[in-house]
């Protein structure tokens, strides 16, 4: 259970993961209560350009500010597009997503060099992450964090009542721009380790994991923080003994997000058993669920 991880690379990729679970976990809450699961499904696609672009300038070390750069245009030109285009969050992001792709795919296709490269990108490398890399997540993860604490109260205020956000003075465009940033430096943060394809599980199941037992938000960042670290340790684990033991190929980034699937599949039942006894509680016991969110 342990001995594996005195490998430095299994090591390497465990710390990863937790830092990872820090960010994932309170920021997939906020991707929840505001519907924001295609908008970064389309952040991990979105940052592709800024990869290419990336490695040719740089190569491997190049990867990280491509992506970070992209994934702040991103964020911005969909805040743009939703609050001063007029599209619905939808449309914006259809429009981005297709636009920045099909430009990643065409640099791609122009050249062959570095083709098996970028598929490792899409699949992650997550028992590969090197030393430079965990402080670039952990630099990552203060400024998320930071971000989240500053802006909370504001984006949840938001995120339930937009009409009555603005009354109060908040400005509506900058806090969604706040939010795809933070969405975008998950992406980010992320998207090396468990790749373009596997990292939106990351930003939406633990919240919806930890919906199904509580209905409290800090209860959920908490939750959802924990769930990841487990799944990560446990497919780590996994991905060890079924190639060291058995032979058999199994990409740890994979494992860990089925891992985080059967966990929501898991605590299924507990959301059953609680709806079953709103169901048949008095309509006075009855809470909105909006308050019990933010209760």
């Amino acid at each position: 259970m342990i001995e594996p991880f005195t490998v430095p690379f299994m090591a390497r990729a465990l710390a990863e993961i937790a830092l990872l679970a820090l960010i994932c976990g309170p920021v997939s809450v906020f991707v929840l209560v505001r519907g924001l699961a295609f908008v970064s499904d389309a952040l991990t696609h979105t940052v592709f350009p800024g990869v290419v672009i990336g490695f040719l300038a740089g190569g491997l070390d190049g990867l990280f500010l491509g992506a970070l750069v992209a994934g702040v245009v991103t964020a911005v030109a969909l805040t743009v597009l939703t609050r001063a285009g007029g599209l619905s969050d939808d449309a914006a992001t259809a429009v981005v997503l297709t636009a920045m792709f099909s430009i990643g795919v065409v640099l791609v296709s122009r050249r062959s060099s570095y083709t098996s490269d970028l598929t490792s990108f899409l699949f992650g490398r997550l028992l590969t992450v090197t030393p430079r890399q965990l402080a670039e997540t952990a630099v990552l993860a203060v400024v998320i964090l930071v971000a989240l604490l500053i802006g909370a109260r504001a984006m949840l205020f938001r995120a339930f009542d937009p009409v009555g956000a603005t009354a109060a003075g908040f400005r509506i465009g900058r806090l969604d721009l706040w939010l795809n940033l933070l969405v975008a430096l998950v992406v980010v943060a992320a998207v090396r380790a468990v790749g373009t394809i596997l990292v939106v599980a990351l930003l939406i199941v633990p919240a919806a994991a930890a919906r199904l037992v509580t209905g409290r938000l800090a209860g959920m960042a908490a939750l959802g923080t924990v769930l990841t670290v487990v799944a990560g340790y446990a497919g780590l684990l996994a991905s060890w003994h079924a190639s060291v033991r058995y032979g058999t190929a199994l990409t740890p980034a994979s494992a860990v997000v089925l891992l985080l699937v059967l966990a929501y599949l898991a605590l299924l039942p507990v959301r059953l058993r609680r709806s079953g006894r709103r169901a048949g509680a008095p309509p006075t016991t009855e809470r909105n669920s909006a308050h019990e969110l933010v209760g």
